[in-house]
Formats: structure tokens, C-alpha cells, sequence
């Protein structure tokens, strides 16, 4: 099936300019055509219509994906009274591994609590190695690609991909304008880059990876 994903504002990530009223047309998992919505529509006028607010990305790298998905826990919704909702690392984290009660199968889930985490902030991929296969088995299921790490990054681990740092370093992959690449990418409720970056990703409301819609917010 043919869908049209159509923004305020296209940003290819890479040197080309930015895209008025852009659009992504998806064919199956890959990208058919990027440009103008109407150029688009008017060639396709069959395919399915995504309108979205705001801004068109690229998916996002997270550099954090050992530190958020091995070396922290997400807490299920059923345990927020007794360990909060937010990812637990450090003394909090230790206190939960000397009880005994992080199994494998814990860890699992934790992890594809994180994983849907990062997709609700744009993230397609993770750089760092993963050893655990509960947690490797999260993100592959989820169709996040690992990337290798050369260097610690710098700052905090953070669930934000684009905490200290600018669009243009986080961007996985630019926006193809030929067909064949992958339909991965991501649509911020922002109305330019510098909303974005002043705001961050956490105003995603769309993650698309390999043509599947994997998040949207509600």
C-alpha cells in the first residue's frame, strides 16, 4: 500500500533545504518519493493520506543504548507506587539487583518498556554494544538497528536523543530523495527546527520504522 506522510515542515537532514508542506510517500517499507505534498499527491493520487502536525525528520540515534537499556530498569506501571515511574540506575538500580528480583525475563521487559520509550522520542536505532539477549532481543524485535560506538558519548544517559546536542548529530539517516531507501523517520509537534531543539523529543507524536508505524501519541 502507497501512504503519503505529509508535515508543516520537511527536514531532509542533510544539505538540502527544508520542505514547506513536505511529504514522505511510503511504499511498503521503503521510501517511494520525498518532496512537496502536492507534487506528491498529484503523482500518487491513490495512496493513503497521513497528515501530521508539526515538524518531518529523519529517525533518530540514541547514544545511550547500553546505559538506558542494560544498565537501568524500567519500572512497570503495576510497580509505581514502590519504585516511581522513572527508569531506575545507581543505588536504586543495585538495591532491586541485590534482591534477586531482576531475571532475565525481568530484564526483558524492562527493556521493551525503554525501547517503547525511545520510539515515543524518535528513536530508530541505539549506538553501543548490547550483551544481554533479553535486552538485544527487545530491540531487534522493535526494528531499532544498533550502531557501534566509538568513544563514551558525552553528558548524562538520556531518554532524549537530542539532550545537548542538534538535530543534524542525531539524525540516523537523511531522508533519501531517490526511492529504495528505508521509510524510517519521525514527526515532532514543533513548527521548525529550532522548536525542536529548544523543546526536544519529547514533543514526538509519530515514529515510523521500515514503513510500520510504531508510535504514535495519542
Amino acid at each position: 500500500m502507497l501512504t503519503i506522510h505529509t508535515a508543516g515542515l520537511l527536514v531532509p537532514g542533510d544539505r538540502r533545504p527544508a520542505v514547506p508542506d513536505g511529504a514522505v510517500l511510503v511504499d511498503g517499507r521503503v521510501i517511494a518519493a520525498v518532496g512537496p505534498y502536492e507534487e506528491l499527491v498529484a503523482a500518487r493520487p491513490t495512496a493513503r493520506v497521513r497528515r501530521w502536525p508539526g515538524l518531518l525528520t529523519p529517525g533518530l540515534l540514541n547514544p545511550h543504548g547500553p546505559e538506558l537499556l542494560e544498565l537501568a530498569y524500567h519500572p512497570d506501571p503495576r510497580e509505581a507506587d514502590e519504585l516511581g515511574t522513572e527508569p531506575l540506575t545507581g543505588d536504586a538500580l543495585a538495591a532491586v539487583v541485590e534482591s534477586g528480583a531482576l531475571t532475565d525475563a525481568r530484564r526483558g521487559a524492562s527493556a521493551r518498556r525503554g525501547v517503547q520509550r525511545m520510539l515515543a522520542h524518535g528513536t530508530v536505532a541505539v549506538a553501543g554494544d548490547l550483551w544481554r539477549p533479553a535486552v538485544a532481543d527487545a530491540v531487534h524485535r522493535a526494528g531499532l538497528r544498533v550502531e557501534q560506538r566509538f568513544g563514551s558519548p558525552t553528558g548524562p544517559p538520556s531518554l532524549d536523543p537530542l539532550a545537548g546536542r542538534k538535530l543534524a548529530e542525531a539524525i540516523l539517516t537523511p531522508l533519501a530523495p531517490h526511492s529504495g531507501a528505508d521509510a524510517t523517520f519521525a514527526v515532532f509537534d514543533v513548527p521548525d527546527e529550532a522548536a525542536l531543539t529548544e523543546r526536544g523529543a519529547v514533543t514526538c507524536v509519530a515514529t515510523v520504522v521500515g514503513g510500520r508505524l510504531v508510535h504514535r501519541r495519542r
